[in-house]
């Protein structure tokens, strides 16, 4: 059986087989999810937010719940664990650098404005 995924903020949409992690569905969408530890769990940098609790993600395993210490509630969840069976929204934050970036940029043009 094949699921539908879609990305936040990109939009980017990905069919997979049921079972797929949400790190290698956003691989395959060419969606980046920043890891350092290719899946295991273990960096926890992966961490993203499933929509509307996202019925179409697996439910939590006991390595995710502990290793996510009650943000869970929130929605969180590591995409190298939540795994997709069903049709599921997924939103991805944005890298660290691209938004210090870009928070930079919009200083530089509200100067710009000023002057």
């Amino acid at each position: 059986m094949n699921v539908q995924v879609t990305f936040l903020p990109s939009g980017r949409s990905v069919t997979v087989r049921a079972g797929t992690t949400v790190l290698d569905a956003a691989r395959r969408a060419g969606v980046p999810i920043r890891t350092r530890c290719d899946g295991k769990a273990a960096c926890l940098m992966c961490k993203v937010t499933a929509q509307n609790s996202s019925s179409g993600l697996s439910p939590l395993n006991d390595n995710e719940r502990y290793k996510l210490a009650g943000l869970d509630r929130s929605g969180t969840r590591l995409a190298c664990q939540a795994r997709v069976f069903g049709r599921a929204v997924v939103e991805v934050p944005e890298d660290p650098f691209r938004a210090a970036v870009r928070r930079q940029m919009m200083r530089q043009a509200e100067d710009d404005e000023l002057w």
